[in-house]
């Protein structure tokens, strides 16, 4: 056996059993949330009893669950680090703010160039990045913990600045120019900024009193090597009670037009799965090292859905075709990511071969 499959070998061991099988545990978190969404009488009713600026409480005490023992593993004194590579922050910027919007725009017109409530639901998803869930596939595939905490702030402030104005470009301006028909967007500015401190600002700040204190009190060595190891799958029994929930509230939405979807999962499927690779191949191109390059691919990877949803439905209605979107993306989004932190550990060899080669 080869020293890069050795270590491969060693990662996957080094796996519990809840992550080792999270695709099946994934699958069965949706399966329930769908089935629960649709046979559960005024389930979807209860959930969204209780709202904050829109956003149903279950889902943010989920993700907020799920985002704080991974942003409690963050070694906040080495950011600058990762603030100093300049390569990784322009790269970031360029995938995120430029390429990804303009990739599912082009998505959108070439898949569903007859399905135009559909594809302004895409475009909106395509406009909002990932500050929330990348952060547990980034963790999951042996990504830079600080690297991904300073991306994932990074789009949380371009969010606030850029998503309006790119929803005006991309739905009106772009379209005027091509001779497509346009599409007008309104958005809340304090919508997406009561996200950002929602979905990254609570966690985030946890996660750093956390550490601070922790280390004060007992030490790195206790907090690193008897804390966290407490805490870390509490993050992945959130991810899966917030999928439960997310698909209990639009369970029946997608149950009852299966054939929307599959027309809306092609575009997506793609997008997915372009944004990883290219962003994969911009990292390998950069010099970036496996743990950099693996945290950009799924920062440039993943999008927001919650913020989407909350964006479709303020501006067209729940019932509205550009909500089924947003409500399809997370329903194509999660397993696809899944099964991309498995190819990331598959290709960590190369980067290990790659580094033998060069000593």
């Amino acid at each position: 056996m080869s020293t890069a499959d050795t270590t491969q070998s060693a990662v996957v061991a080094k796996l519990s059993g809840l992550d080792r099988f999270l695709p099946v545990w994934i699958a069965a978190a949706m399966v329930v949330g769908l089935l629960a969404g649709r046979w559960v009488p005024g389930l979807e009713g209860a959930l969204n009893a209780v709202a904050i600026d829109g956003i149903s409480l279950p889902i943010a005490l989920g993700l907020l669950v799920m985002m704080y023992p991974v942003l409690a593993k963050v070694r906040y004194d080495r950011l600058d680090t990762v603030t100093g590579d300049r390569k990784l922050l322009l790269s970031s910027l360029v995938l995120n703010w430029l390429f990804g919007p303009a990739l599912m725009f082009a998505l959108a017109w070439l898949l569903l160039p007859d399905l135009p409530e559909y594809r302004t639901g895409l475009i909106i998803v395509g406009l909002a990045r990932c500050i929330a869930m990348v952060v547990i596939w980034n963790d999951l595939a042996c990504g830079d913990r600080e690297a991904a905490a300073v991306l994932v702030a990074l789009n949380s402030v371009f969010q606030v600045i850029m998503f309006g104005a790119l929803g005006w470009f991309y739905l009106s301006v772009l379209p005027g120019w091509l001779g497509l028909p346009q599409t007008d967007l309104a958005v809340s500015g304090w919508q997406i900024t009561a996200n950002v401190l929602v979905f990254l600002g609570i966690p985030l700040v946890a996660g750093y009193l956390t550490r601070r204190l922790g280390e004060r009190a007992k030490g790195r060595d206790w907090y690193e090597a008897r804390f966290l190891p407490k805490i870390g799958p509490v993050a992945l029994y959130g991810l899966l009670f917030t999928i439960v929930i997310l698909f209990a509230l639009q369970g029946e939405q997608i149950t009852s037009r299966p054939l929307d979807v599959v027309r809306i999962a092609l575009p997506l499927l793609a997008y997915f799965a372009i944004m990883w690779a290219v962003s994969y191949a911009v990292g390998k191109a950069a010099g970036l090292n496996y743990a950099r390059t693996t945290t950009l691919a799924f920062t440039a990877a993943g999008n927001n859905f919650e913020l989407a949803i909350a964006v479709a439905i303020a501006t067209f209605g729940a019932a509205s075709g550009q909500a089924l979107a947003g409500v399809v993306g997370p329903l194509i989004e999660v397993p696809v990511l899944v099964a991309l932190v498995y190819v990331s550990l598959a290709l960590r060899r190369r980067f290990t071969a790659s580094t033998t080669e060069a000593s």
